[in-house]
């Protein structure tokens, strides 16, 4: 086996540029260095070699075979070094890398979105994932290392002393309805309006629908019995097109689907009761501070919860 090669960026840079313009001087004068520095350099990468790398003649210095094998390497290291260089300073400064980062619907329709939309426009080659999930899901991936952040509730069987906890917002309970259904007209819609009617809503448990089943207990009202259950927002959205079942969802999925370009033909019923909600969470691991790009997409999702979305038109 053939001995290895120590040669570092400044002995290939100078090859290169004496393969370039064929004169150690102008070589030299290139990479800043005096002659004599450049001839002692050059004797040394050619002692490593063991071979001469240029033919040295009157009108200058023309690579020998050797030579040009050696620059043929040495072209595409400093070029991989490069490169390097490249990537970590993009990884730095936040513009590449790869983020992982999970929300509840509602902040994930409402500022998720457009946060990663930003970064993306600045940022194109960043690989982001993002996931929609209920919070003990999130949660449970957060405390696996699983995810950099996420917008979710602090659940009181996960330990909150793992988190970095940046307060966001809470969420207001909209009842939506495909636009031709019987109720989307009326002026004043109450609870006992909506007991009796057909139900889509998330599984027991989920924070919307405890809020909108505390609703009808704070009227004096049981709990509706025509309800499908499923935690899918497609599958919702589905059902509701489809026939005259309401949904309670969170007023930024409600926007969505209402506003341009989605206009999907759904409607908001008239109802003047305020249902709130649990506050949700910026939540990141304590033990793992946040690249970059995972910075700046934090950033941009708490730049956005600060203003308040307008109502839908």
């Amino acid at each position: 086996m053939s001995p290895p090669l120590h040669l570092k960026p400044a002995p290939l840079r100078l090859i290169l540029e004496i393969a370039e313009t064929g004169q150690l001087q102008q070589a030299a004068a290139h990479c800043a260095m005096t002659q004599p520095a450049a001839s002692r350099m050059l004797a040394e990468i050619e002692r490593q070699c063991g071979a001469p790398l240029f033919i040295r003649q009157p009108k200058g210095m023309s690579p020998t075979e050797i030579g040009t094998t050696v620059l043929r390497r040495a072209r595409v290291i400093l070029r991989e070094m490069q490169g390097m260089a490249d990537d970590v300073q993009a990884l730095r400064g936040g513009q590449a890398g790869s983020v992982h980062v999970g929300a509840v619907t509602g902040p994930a329709v409402g500022y998720l979105t457009s946060s990663v939309r930003a970064i993306k426009r600045d940022t194109p080659e960043a690989d982001i994932t993002v996931d929609v999930m209920p919070s003990r899901e999130l949660l449970g991936q957060l405390s696996l290392g699983q995810m950099d952040f996420a917008l979710a509730r602090v659940l009181p069987d996960f330990d909150s002393r793992e988190f970095l906890i940046q307060p966001l917002r809470d969420e207001k309970v909209t009842f939506c309805v495909r636009a031709g259904h019987p109720l989307a007209a009326a002026a004043r819609v109450g609870l006992a309006d909506l007991h009796d009617q057909e139900w889509i809503m998330q599984s027991r448990g989920a924070p919307i629908r405890e809020a909108t089943m505390e609703a009808f207990a704070a009227a004096g009202l049981p709990e509706p019995r025509n309800i499908v259950n499923s935690p899918s927002i497609l599958f919702t959205i589905a059902y509701l097109a489809q026939g005259d079942a309401i949904a309670s969802v969170s007023e930024e999925v409600a926007q969505l689907l209402m506003r341009p370009p989605v206009n999907a033909g759904f409607a908001l019923l008239n109802h003047p009761q305020d249902i709130r909600v649990a506050p949700y969470y910026l939540l990141s691991l304590r033990r793992r501070p946040l690249s970059p790009l995972a910075a700046r997409i934090r950033d941009a999702v708490i730049r956005a919860t600060r203003v308040t979305p307008a109502s839908p038109g």
